[in-house]
């Protein structure tokens, strides 16, 4: 398996539109953050969980040719908005793109992209199949994906694991029994969004805390502010095998 992290970003990137702060103005590479999106390679299959507004870049920036299907934690804009561009798969692969979310969240991107799902179709729109899931696991191509389901403040968000890899953003909260489906994650993703308490997502303490609480051999922290700080601080100070994920970091799994 091969994991990329396409965007390790909050809701407004980095940098913020606007912004004169120490992080905004870096020019580390890894302080500059699309939206928070990831691409998972197992063998022939491509799978993106989550299509934010910076979905054509991620992908042009990646180099992936071929994508399988989408998986969506949840229906906020950050995460979905970028839906439109998976069009150029639709025209190399000659089929219609397998979307995978809850309900709910299908709905709202039946409702933000209407014209997708019109009677009348106008030519070139995305061509989409979407497929339900729930709480349980489910496959694509014989892969089995479990979901992760946390909490977004009042939000039902999932996270999923696939094998020893498992992937959450935007969660402050991840129940008992999901901590169960979580044990014996070698690879862990985790969203820890800055210094100050949030409402909706970990702190940095707070993911700290659960990253040692699952016990993972390494975890990586992703959907991050301007305001954790640099990259280059805060990740040094980090406990041994917790680090800050940054755009373009690959990670190979076995």
């Amino acid at each position: 398996m091969k994991v990329t992290f396409l965007g390790t970003g909050t809701s407004q990137g980095v940098p913020v539109i606007g912004c004169s702060c120490p992080v905004c103005k870096s020019l580390d590479f890894r302080d500059k953050r699309f939206r928070s999106s990831v691409h998972i390679q197992i063998g022939k299959l491509s799978l993106v969980i989550d299509t934010g507004p910076d979905f054509r870049s991620q992908i042009l920036r990646a180099g992936i040719t071929e994508l399988d299907a989408v998986i969506f934690t949840h229906e906020h804009k950050d995460h979905t908005a970028g839906l439109d561009d998976i069009r150029p798969f639709n025209f190399k692969q000659r089929k219609d793109m397998p979307v995978f979310g809850k309900p709910q969240v299908l709905e709202q991107i039946k409702r933000e992209f209407a014209y997708i799902f019109s009677g009348k179709r106008y030519p070139g729109v995305p061509q989409v199949e979407t497929i339900e899931i729930d709480d349980n696991p489910f496959t694509i191509e014989g892969i089995t994906i479990t979901p992760i389901p946390v909490m977004h403040y009042k939000l039902p968000v999932l996270g999923f694991r696939i094998g020893d890899f498992t992937y959450i953003t935007d969660a402050n909260h991840i129940p008992e029994d999901s901590l169960k489906l979580i044990e014996g994650t070698e690879t862990l993703v985790l969203n820890a969004l800055q210094m100050e308490s949030h409402i909706s997502h970990f702190t940095l303490d707070e993911a700290v805390e659960m990253a040692k609480k699952i016990g993972a051999k390494n975890t990586y922290f992703t959907h991050i502010s301007h305001k954790l700080g640099l990259h280059n601080t805060v990740d040094q100070e980090l406990p041994e095998g917790i680090a800050l994920a940054y755009d373009g970091l690959q990670l190979t799994l076995g």
